[in-house]
């Protein structure tokens, strides 16, 4: 593959709902411009873009791969994106170092969800985008009512370049309104438009014409003037208009079947802005601000958007060149871990293929392999002119899961391997949770997280099984409590003596506070230390049901010692034992996480997900309506959000997306405790008898 200089760069995400033939598009691209001697298939598991060993078994894309195509001297970096709902973080990172996006819709189904949302993230990056009407040779292929349904979704207007030449199995090719000519199958050759069809064909030019023409004032004129615009003119105009975002393309293909592709790539060519035209980066400087231009004079900023581990190769690293050019083998600087990487191996990816660069491009996708510090969102530039390229928002993550080590040899390994996993995907995030001592593990859903158990499985060697998390109670007291404890052995030598008097009370300022009332000489201040210890120990493992204790305030007011039988280990007993006796007399409660969620949902199932939150002893605090959509604010105990992701999915027919944030804590009701306590109990009492 030769070198590309940026303006004749592309780079194009193609997105869509799961199944919408991005892979299958993106497979066309390659076969119909010679990349590849045949076309491959998902069943069979020979697609370029789907080569890693989970998704040829699932056969879906779990992650966004890079398809540069070569046509007409230009090199289009083609990013085929996962369209399953769990995997968002990919498209999101694809749309990021994008200069615009083809939304795959699909014939027969028409909008849906997936496609919802990454047309939502194309306007969060502002990315200039065409809708591409697939699959045109399905039974009950329908282009107008597949159209109309994405119409009825954007507030943009939607402007037919192509009309479909036949549709369902007599889907033939595309009638192309720039050139005025009807292109069979991949689309080789122009051919006249058939007659039936010339009619319509016209129509929709003039209103292809009038679209272009609101792109330039001068084009405007010349329109009011002279009814036309030449073929010069007009494509000037939609070029205006796609790049300004004030229409959005529509065309037409059956990508599984390689028809319409080659127009298509020419319209990408022409409409889709090169690195040079698309809007400037902007970056953090030593001073400030600074705008990039996309040029190989300008200060070298490359933007780190994928990492991945190959067990053969090592850590991979994908970037996009924001400003200047990148020479193999140059040391560069990593601004955010402040190390110095080397750039070994320069190649640009086609699938798994590498295919060996000595240099690239302003505005081009490469891939280096073995950086050691480098990982997803971070910025490589020159050390003596340091710049960071900021990062987008990801979705927090919502589904969680507990993970164990499948054999004591993963144990060890099970913090690096999480780390690492989370390094590649900015979507997953895990931490130790204090209060119930596991490890979790935050993803997008099931899936998101069953792929990465596997990866790690797969990739990092590392067994790790997931269980479900418990939730992270808290243990406190209501009212005052009093209580003495005496610890007394007597062996055949030195015996332990200590005897405690405490109280404890509800301590709002803070977790915990530990002070005494001590009057005369019963008890030295020497053994306040050990008490203190005791009762600390306590604190952290529960009293009632296993979980931290906090909120609370003890006065040790008095005690006993002996001159030689009292040691620091018995007070630390007795101030233990003591403390359990209090909390037992000073209404011990258990305390639960409450979240404020928001849930978003099409206005019409607003009912079902009131009604839902009442089941899951939520308390709705109001809503909010934005363009067809609800917003559901509530409180709810997160015990009754565990599995809430899929439940949501499955009752909005994926429609629904909601955020959850903690709020504070409140005392858990009676009847449920009471099960939580007994099972704590029987948790025990099963670890005594082994």
């Amino acid at each position: 593959m030769k070198e590309y200089t940026t303006e004749f760069i592309r780079n194009v995400a193609l997105v869509s709902h799961s199944s919408g033939g991005k892979t299958m598009l993106g497979e066309a691209f390659l076969h119909a411009t010679g990349a590849t001697t045949r076309l491959g298939k998902i069943e069979d598991g020979t697609t370029v873009s789907d080569f890693e060993e989970e998704e040829i078994r699932r056969k879906l894309s779990l992650s966004t791969s890079v398809l540069p195509v070569e046509y007409k001297n230009y090199k289009i970096n083609v990013l085929d994106t996962p369209g399953y709902t769990d995997f968002v973080g990919e498209v999101i990172s694809a749309l990021r170092v994008a200069d615009g996006a083809i939304v795959l819709v699909d014939s027969v189904a028409g909008l849906e969800v997936g496609t919802e949302i990454a047309w939502h993230y194309c306007d969060v990056f502002k990315i200039p985008r065409f809708v591409l009407i697939n699959k045109m040779d399905r039974e009950n292929a329908d282009f107008r009512k597949a159209l109309a349904s994405v119409q009825e979704f954007s507030p943009v207007r939607l402007i037919p370049v192509q009309l479909p030449w036949g549709e369902k199995t007599a889907f033939k090719g595309v009638i192309d309104l720039l050139t005025m000519k009807a292109y069979a199958n991949e689309g080789k050759t122009a051919e006249e438009i058939p007659a039936d069809l010339k009619p319509a064909a016209d129509e929709a030019r003039m209103a292809l014409m009038e679209a272009a023409a609101e792109g330039d004032d001068s084009l405007m004129e010349k329109y009011f003037e002279n009814g036309s615009l030449s073929d010069e003119e007009l494509l000037k105009g939609l070029k205006a208009i796609v790049r300004s975002g004030t229409f959005v393309p529509v065309f037409v293909a059956a990508g599984a079947h390689e028809k319409g592709i080659l127009p298509l790539l020419e319209a990408v060519i022409s409409l889709i802005p090169s690195p040079a035209e698309a809007p400037a980066a902007v970056a953090q400087g030593k001073d400030g601000e600074e705008t990039l231009t996309c040029s190989d004079s300008g200060p070298l900023a490359l933007y780190v958007w994928k990492t991945t581990a190959d067990p053969f190769v090592g850590k991979l690293t994908y970037f996009r060149i924001y400003s200047g050019s990148l020479q193999g083998d140059a040391r560069i600087w990593n601004q955010v871990k402040g190390g110095e990487e080397r750039m070994a191996s320069l190649s640009v990816l086609r699938g798994k293929e590498g295919i060996p660069h000595k240099a690239l491009h302003a505005g081009d996708i490469g891939m280096v392999a073995k950086l050691s510090v480098t990982s997803t969102g971070d910025t490589l530039c020159d050390k003596g002119h340091p710049l960071t390229l900021p990062k987008p928002q990801y979705p927090a993550a919502l589904y969680r899961v507990a993970i164990v080590p499948k054999t004591q040899a993963d144990a060890a390994k099970i913090s690096p391997t999480l780390t690492r996993l989370c390094e590649e995907d900015m979507t997953l995030s895990w931490y130790n949770e204090p209060a119930t001592l596991q490890t979790i593990l935050q993803g997008m859903g099931d899936q998101h997280i069953d792929v990465a158990i596997r990866r790690a499985e797969g990739k990092l060697q590392v067994g790790l099984v997931t269980i479900e998390p418990k939730v992270p109670y808290r243990e406190g007291i209501t009212k005052k409590g009093d209580a003495m404890y005496r610890h007394k052995k007597q062996t055949g030598g030195a015996g332990q003596f200590g005897e405690v008097w405490l109280k404890i009370e509800p301590y709002m300022e803070g977790d915990f506070d530990f002070t005494d009332e001590l009057v005369g000489m019963n008890l030295s201040k020497s053994y306040l230390s050990p008490i203190e210890k005791g009762i600390r120990a306590t604190l952290a493992q529960g009293v009632i049901a296993g979980f931290p204790m906090s909120n609370v305030r003890v006065i040790v007011y008095d005690g006993k010692e002996h001159p030689v039988d009292s040691k620091p280990v018995a007070f630390e007993i007795a101030g233990r034992e003591a403390f359990k006796l209090a909390v037992a007399e000073a209404g011990p409660v258990l305390f639960e996480p409450i979240m404020n969620v928001r849930v978003t949902v099409p206005d019409s199932y607003m009912g079902d997900i009131m009604s839902d939150m009442n089941t899951r002893r939520g308390r709705v605090q109001g809503t909010e309506s934005e363009r067809g959509r609800t917003i559901v604010i509530a409180h709810v105990p997160l015990a009754e959000m565990l599995r809430y992701t899929t439940h949501l999915r499955s009752m909005t027919g994926g429609r629904g997306v909601f955020t959850m944030e903690f709020d504070h804590y409140e005392t858990v009701p009676a009847h449920i405790a009471s099960g939580i306590i007994e099972a704590h109990k029987k948790e025990l009492a099963e670890k005594k008898e082994e």
